[in-house]
């Protein structure tokens, strides 16, 4: 009876089967019907912030970096970047160059409106350019000196010219700062801005505009920001974009559990194992624009072993990079091989890697010529200089324990290491006087998508400029040289390439790490997509493509609503 009742069963399943067949065959008269998610526009996402609100301003956030994240949703700038540091339009619909480098030619969108309704055109950049020529000690020295020397014509509502004295290939690095309204703020200067009420109720361009400020106990708690519907790059699917602040991380987790936010700004290492235990929680993980790298004096006599390059090579082989990236880092953190943002258009992927093997840094260390003075108990140059090196590092926790690891792995190669303490500022002051032997700083490349490694290693910078090393190498500085005058990014690359295969042969001063950042968000949220940062707030470069709710989309059509509820 049991075998009965299956193949009856059966019977009834298959043509169930059938008849669901000729019935969509029907429906769809001979086509094919293809079935797709589809974000759907609705839905209000919450983040944790960490610090506190200033003024939501482009030319007043450089040194609050919560600010620079609200910032990002709010305004918009002539030129933006991928992650791979290729530029893009955004205010700007195209541009030229001309034949010598020196001058750019823009053509503005013409669908472009602010906040308020009125129309973005050339008058809103020679405004906001102004600023930036203004002098004024808001303004960071080298973007007052860089600008003072470019001329801005406009030559219609929607053409723009910039003169530039000579050729420059990352002159598009300095066009990624945020567009200030002429008609709301003409006429105002720098020092009138600074406590202007514009900062507490912006209006910009870009994919949400501000709603409102969420004020709890007398004190700025968040802020409220809802999609603009006339944003050139289409409406924003979510309809609020809110930001809450914290002190610090633990209070900004406290805030998710308990229901305030979706979503963790920047997620610092004390609570990342918390963070990856919380099931509903998409964590995202990039390379911050930040190089850990300990430098050189290559032109300081008490330490002149550390002009031959097989030296050199030998104190990097020595460093257990890996131990210190787990131990110190927790993991967060990623070995770097050259001067140049790995991800980027110019990094060379097939650039020699110097691991550790501590044999090899012996038989490198060995190789120089060194011998032991057994009296002494200290290895020789054969200059009778002793091996020994002072490491001058940042006087944070972070930098210490990173010294110390250094500090030990060189003395199992066999030098002496003194550490020296300092605080960052004191470091640059020695950094700039070249008074130092070693030290282990941090190179900020934030908001400078452009490689361009010049100041950092060219010639000229050796006496004055940022060419700490003091690395007198007419090869490399020729690379860097050419690579700033041709635009022709093919070019580029090539010279850039070849000079990073100069340094890891040189090693002029020794690339240690990239510290990883951590995001976030919970697993409502769609459409993010997070590469290499230039700075934390590039993490909403595609913020008007993220959704909470999806439909089913039937040939191009939403049939099917989704079930997700928003709160």
């Amino acid at each position: 009876m049991k075998k009965y009742r299956w193949q009856l069963l059966i019977v009834l399943v298959t043509g169930l089967i059938v008849g669901i067949l000729l019935i969509i065959q029907q429906m769809d008269d001979g086509k094919e019907i293809q079935s797709t998610p589809s974000p759907i526009s609705g839905g209000v996402y919450t983040e944790a912030l960490i610090g506190e609100f200033m003024r939501l301003n482009p030319f007043l956030d450089l040194y609050n970096e919560p600010d620079r994240d609200v910032d990002q949703l709010i305004f918009n700038s002539l030129v933006k970047f991928d992650s791979r540091g290729i530029p893009q339009s955004d205010l700007a619909e195209s541009w030229g160059v001309s034949r010598d480098g020196t001058v750019y030619n823009f053509s503005l969108r013409t669908d472009v409106y602010w906040h308020d309704g009125e129309p973005f055109n050339s008058q809103d950049v020679l405004y906001t350019t102004g600023l930036l020529q203004s002098k004024h000690n808001l303004i960071p020295e080298d973007l007052r000196n860089f600008w003072a020397e470019v001329e801005v014509v406009a030559l219609s509502d929607i053409q723009l010219q910039f003169l530039l004295p000579e050729p420059f290939a990352p002159f598009l690095d300095y066009l990624s700062f945020g567009i200030l309204p002429e008609h709301i703020l003409g006429g105002l200067e720098m020092n009138e801005l600074v406590d202007h009420p514009y900062n507490l109720a912006p209006v910009g361009t870009g994919p949400f505009r501000f709603q409102r400020l969420i004020v709890e106990n007398e004190k700025i708690a968040g802020v409220v920001l809802e999609a603009f519907d006339a944003y050139f790059l289409e409406r924003p699917y979510l309809d609020e974009f809110i930001f809450r602040y914290y002190p610090n991380s633990q209070d900004a987790l406290t805030a998710y559990r308990e229901g305030e936010v979706e979503g963790i700004g920047k997620v610092h290492s004390s609570i990342l194992s918390d963070i990856l235990s919380e099931p509903e929680l998409s964590v995202y993980t990039t390379r911050e624009p930040l190089l850990t790298m300990t430098y050189l004096n290559l032109n300081n006599p008490e330490v002149g072993f550390l002009e031959n390059p097989d030296f050199r090579r030998a104190l990097l082989a020595a460093i257990n990079r890996d131990a210190i990236i787990e131990q110190v880092f927790n993991g967060q953190a990623v070995q770097a091989n050259g001067p140049i943002l790995p991800g980027t258009w110019a990094h060379y992927n097939d650039l020699e890697k110097v691991p550790f093997n501590l044999v090899e840094a012996k038989r490198l260390f060995e190789s120089t010529g060194v011998t032991f003075d057994e009296e002494a108990e200290v290895y020789r140059s054969e200059t009778d200089l002793e091996i020994s090196l002072t490491l001058m590092h940042p006087d944070t926790v972070e930098h210490t324990q990173i010294a110390e690891q250094i500090q030990a792995d060189w003395e199992e190669l066999g030098v002496n290491v003194t550490l020296e303490s300092k605080p960052y500022e004191n470091i640059l002051e020695d950094l700039s006087l070249r008074n130092y032997e070693t030290a282990l700083v941090d190179i900020n490349f934030t908001r400078s998508p452009d490689p361009d490694p010049y100041p950092f290693w060219g010639q000229a910078q050796i006496q004055s400029g940022q060419n700490y090393a003091e690395w007198d190498n007419r090869s490399a500085s020729e690379f860097l040289e050419q690579a700033r005058m041709t635009s022709d990014i093919g070019e580029r690359e090539r010279l850039y390439r070849n000079f990073q295969v100069l340094f890891m042969r040189e090693l002029p001063s020794l690339p240690l790490f990239y510290p990883v950042y951590t995001y976030a968000v919970t697993e409502d949220i769609n459409g993010i997509k997070l590469g290499p940062l230039f700075e934390p707030s590039d993490r909403f470069n595609n913020v008007h493509e993220w959704y909470i709710l999806s439909g089913v989309d039937m040939n191009g059509e939403n049939n099917i609503e989704a079930t997700d509820s928003v709160e």
